[in-house]
């Protein structure tokens, strides 16, 4: 159960805790935050540093990994 906080601090709960999850995955685990709210959050967090987000295969999957 995701401890209760920003949008920020449950992002880093679920990729700490799930190293290199997809961004869909970290979509379906945040349920009360909607995909635009936690993309924002994830690029914000990418910008600041804290998370590392980097594309695989060719069907391009953006996994993200807690810096």
């Amino acid at each position: 159960m995701l401890g209760r906080g920003t949008v920020a601090d449950q992002i880093l709960e679920v990729v700490n805790s799930h190293p290199h999850c997809t961004l869909d995955e970290l979509t379906q685990r945040l349920q009360e935050w909607n995909w635009s709210e936690v993309f924002i959050e994830v690029d914000r967090l990418s910008r600041l540093g804290r998370l590392r987000l980097t594309q695989s295969g060719a069907g391009f999957v953006t996994t993200l990994q807690a810096l």
